[in-house]
């Protein structure tokens, strides 16, 4: 039985649709909906956000407030460090994905030795760089940060010095760079990414298996050969981006894509996962109630969230 303690990221400066901050709030309401008293049960911490930047001139065209990301990652990260430092597992609920850069940084600090496989439940690769982004949104670079990829063979922006002095500090954050490498990176349901993301793909061998697969083999398999594909890693964070469903069910998040997860593939996964005494962190992300009706998105995360949890208590 594992010690849980609840880190609420309500920060959304990088996605590009308004309103994620809301989706941890929204979680809450869905577990008050269920009659479930699950937040009274674990200790939690928030994190102060930087959201006020939101109203303020964007002053890095392809890096959006990326000063404001900076002060998220040395917070989150420390969070999720002195988490593990003092043995607990922590469940991180964030707003939107650029969190999970922080996240992976906080999980490196505290265990510097581990070999850190990653399993990514996402629509997107979030493998892009302020040399390639289409957007400049930071939710979509999380991973290029914890690879330390600049993959400025592939992109032609060019940064203004002190957004490339903070892109670099992202990367090297804690002292450790890279914190990652793609052959311990795993994507379920990828399929909505750009050809700079392919060429990373590609460049690094990364695996992905994709959502019909999934279907195919049932959740029990593929999680045996994932697991089995990371048996060199000592320590596994899971993220899981509700956007990894199908846009069916999807409304309430800034991108739903279709050909995703159904709601009980995707709680199958994570579950079977969970049981594993490898994985070290969990994290939910990118919950938008602003587009949703009746709350439905942030009522399957909190299912999600609540059976992956009753996993860790057992275990």
């Amino acid at each position: 039985m594992k010690n849980i303690k609840l880190i609420e990221v309500p920060s959304e400066i990088g996605a590009g649709t308004r309103g994620a901050s809301l989706g941890v709030d929204a979680i809450k309401i869905a577990a008050l909906d269920f009659m479930s008293n699950f937040f009274v049960h674990f200790p939690s911490e928030k994190i102060p956000t930087e959201n006020h930047l939101l109203f303020e001139p964007i002053a890095s065209p392809y890096a959006k407030r990326i000063k404001g990301i900076c002060t998220m990652y040395e917070k989150v990260s420390k969070a999720v460090r002195e988490t593990i430092k003092s043995n607990f597992f922590p469940i991180v609920l964030s707003g939107d994905h650029s969190i999970s850069g922080a996240t992976i940084a906080g999980i490196k600090m505290a265990k510097p030795a581990s070999k850190l496989g990653v399993i990514w439940i996402d629509a997107h690769a979030d493998l892009h760089t302020p040399y390639t982004t289409p957007s400049g949104n930071m939710h979509g670079m999380p991973l290029a940060t914890a690879l330390a990829e600049d993959n400025m063979e592939n992109g032609d922006r060019r940064l203004d010095k002190e957004t490339e002095k903070i892109w670099n500090h992202l990367k090297n954050l804690g002292g450790i760079t890279p914190k990652i490498l793609g052959e311990d990176l795993v994507y379920i349901s990828l399929r909505d990414y750009e050809r700079e993301e392919k060429a990373v793909i590609e460049k690094h061998g990364i695996k992905v298996i994709t959502s019909s697969e999934v279907r195919r083999k049932g959740p029990e398999n593929i999680v045996r050969s994932v697991i089995r594909y990371l048996s060199d890693c000592t320590d596994i964070y899971i993220s899981f981006d509700v956007d990894c469903l199908d846009s069916s069910i999807t409304k309430g998040t800034g991108t739903p894509v279709s050909n995703g997860l159904r709601e009980r593939e995707a709680e199958d996964l994570v579950s079977k996962f969970m049981q594993n005494h490898k994985i070290c962190c969990f994290e939910i992300t990118e919950v938008n109630p602003t587009l949703d009706k009746e709350n439905l998105m942030a009522e399957i995360a909190f299912n999600i969230l609540q059976r992956s949890v009753n996993v860790l208590l057992v275990n």
